[in-house]
């Protein structure tokens, strides 16, 4: 008998699929002026002064957040990015400063040394595949970041953004058990809020 989450799984396959084929063709088209715009939504849409915002190194065909990560440290937040601490397990932060040297990490990403403050972001930029209306996210699939917004959640409260090319939303994603639902999504059009009470 089928469960569920693997019907749910079977279906999510497919839609990576195909939300990877149309996002590549949405990158070739405008990834820098996607790039600009998103900064411009990003900066003038989050809270910046004290807080730390996690983005991440755009992996392939991710909208470009680096140029938007450096306009938020100039606006008076601190910057941190993600780094894979272990298969299965949640993702941590450290500090990062416009250019630092990177280190490899799996997957292609690349992240902070291990000489860079240990930090909890306050506000959570998430890359995906595609997103929908109620705010689900569509990652790869190795559960990475629903792991840690459930965890940071536990600990406090975050504020969790979806980061994506307008064209990468779907009418709907199926959902699981594991799936965390994100605050907003901010593409490179529109901003999206899912969770009004957070909303700056």
């Amino acid at each position: 008998m089928t469960t569920p989450s693997a019907r749910a799984a079977v279906l999510k396959a497919g839609l990576r699929r195909e939300s990877l084929a149309r996002r590549k063709l949405v990158h070739a088209a405008r990834h820098d002026q996607a790039a600009a715009a998103l900064t411009q939504r990003l900066v003038h849409g989050l809270p910046t002064i004290g807080k730390t915002i996690a983005g991440y190194w755009p992996i392939g065909t991710e909208l470009d957040c680096r140029p938007a990560l450096e306009a938020l440290k100039a606006a008076g937040a601190e910057v941190a990015l993600p780094v894979v601490a272990g298969q299965g397990q949640a993702l941590i932060f450290r500090n990062w400063l416009p250019g630092d040297t990177l280190d490899q990490g799996p997957f292609g990403t690349m992240h902070p040394a291990v000489r860079a403050a240990l930090v909890k972001p306050d506000v959570l930029l998430l890359p995906l595949m595609a997103f929908d209306g109620m705010g689900l996210r569509l990652g790869y699939g190795a559960g990475y970041y629903d792991r840690t917004v459930e965890a940071l959640r536990r600990d406090r409260q975050v504020l969790t953004v979806g980061i994506a090319y307008d064209e990468q939303e779907i009418p709907t994603l199926p959902v699981d058990g594991h799936d965390q639902r994100m605050d907003a999504v901010i593409t490179d059009q529109r901003t999206l809020w899912f969770n009004q009470t957070l909303k700056p």
